[in-house]
């Protein structure tokens, strides 16, 4: 449940600087202390903020490709953050697997998004995937 839990906080703050425009290191300290989260949970979800916001043009570049007829802006703020996340772990977070990032995905759009989020976001996720098994493999 940690790493999960440190998902949900991760995606909570990048959804805070994307949206509400909050400053990345209050935005995470805050919610860390607020969830009391405190030491593998606390760094794997600040791993998870840092390193998607460090490769947040790249990712975005993934998902102008891959994520036909839907511009980022037109995105569901917590969708385009989700996916945000999940790719930083696909392409830049090599301990974990390909599958358990889609997966991890999967569960925070049924928590924290709309009922058809979950296709959606497997979609783009699921097609990112090939090509990345492709490169890499």
């Amino acid at each position: 449940m940690g790493r999960r839990r440190a998902r949900e906080l991760a995606l909570q703050v990048l959804f805070q600087i994307d949206v509400g425009k909050a400053q990345p290191e209050g935005a995470l300290a805050y919610m860390l202390k607020e969830s009391r989260v405190t030491g593998e949970t606390a760094g794997f979800s600040r791993t998870l903020v840092e390193g998607t916001l460090k490769h947040q043009h790249q990712i975005d570049d993934y998902l102008v490709r891959y994520a036909t007829d839907w511009d980022l802006p037109r995105m569901a703020n917590v969708d385009r953050n989700i996916l945000r996340m999940s790719l930083f772990e696909m392409l830049y977070y090599p301990a974990t697997p390909v599958n358990v990032a889609i997966d991890e995905a999967l569960e925070l759009a049924k928590i924290f998004s709309h009922k058809d989020a979950p296709r959606f976001i497997n979609g783009i996720l699921g097609r990112i995937a090939k090509e990345v098994t492709v490169e890499s493999g």
